[in-house]
């Protein structure tokens, strides 16, 4: 199920946060975007989420336009079809560890026991279920939110500096989790981040600048 972005464009009021981005991402794709801070990585890859809009240009996964989508149907499309590794973390605090990873098959009607206990061991989290995120490090919470993200098999993962809060060791673990659940389910993988060691695990890694984006070296990919 791939990923299109048409001259892409977002900003606000009169300044530009990025313009005329196009690529597609083929199904088991593994593509890096790197760039300095502020020229809008972060919000491209909400753009792809549709969790953010853009002005100009079009989204298309799996045939499905998300600029035509209302909120409600963009909702129940991220529900089923993404996973999305936020910088943040953004899990729930009131929920332990077990309950936030199993969130999504929740949402879904589709409980899982044992998927979830397979992402808590993926990720390095077996033996600390029943903790509360407030009783975690902060590289513990990042791999939380990625086995929330995986939990359901998405088509689509988005994540956002996914190793960001990760000792080097860590981060390596994380990245194979991803790589292997891309793998396994065939869905396309887009990483945002700042680690030449992360960007390097890529299949392509594109730079976004102010004129768009632009291949490390060439790749089937359109360029503005």
């Amino acid at each position: 199920m791939s990923l299109v972005i048409e001259q892409l464009g977002k900003h606000y009021g009169s300044t530009p946060v990025f313009s005329n981005v196009s690529l597609t991402v083929a199904p088991g794709e593994f593509i890096a975007i790197v760039g300095e801070s502020g020229v809008g990585k972060s919000s491209l890859l909400n753009c792809m989420a549709a969790l953010d809009d853009w002005q100009t240009g079009r989204i298309v996964h799996d045939g499905v336009d998300l600029g035509q989508l209302s909120e409600v149907e963009r909702a129940h499309w991220r529900r089923e079809k993404l996973g999305f590794v936020f910088q943040a973390f953004h899990v729930l605090p009131h929920l332990d560890v077990t309950q936030n990873v199993a969130l999504p098959l929740l949402l879904l009607q589709k409980p899982d026991a044992a998927r979830v206990a397979q992402m808590l061991d993926a990720v390095g989290l077996q033996g600390l279920g029943e903790r509360l995120p407030s009783q975690l490090s902060g590289g513990q919470l990042q791999r939380v939110a990625i086995a929330r993200a995986l939990v359901h098999k998405p088509h689509l993962i988005l994540a956002d500096e996914p190793t960001g809060n990760l000792d080097p060791r860590t981060a390596a673990q994380v990245l194979q989790v991803l790589q292997d659940q891309t793998a396994e389910s065939g869905a396309s993988l887009v990483l945002v981040t700042h680690s030449e060691a992360a960007a390097a695990r890529a299949q392509r890694v594109l730079h976004l600048t102010a004129q768009g984006l632009q291949a490390s070296a060439p790749a089937p990919i359109q360029l503005n």
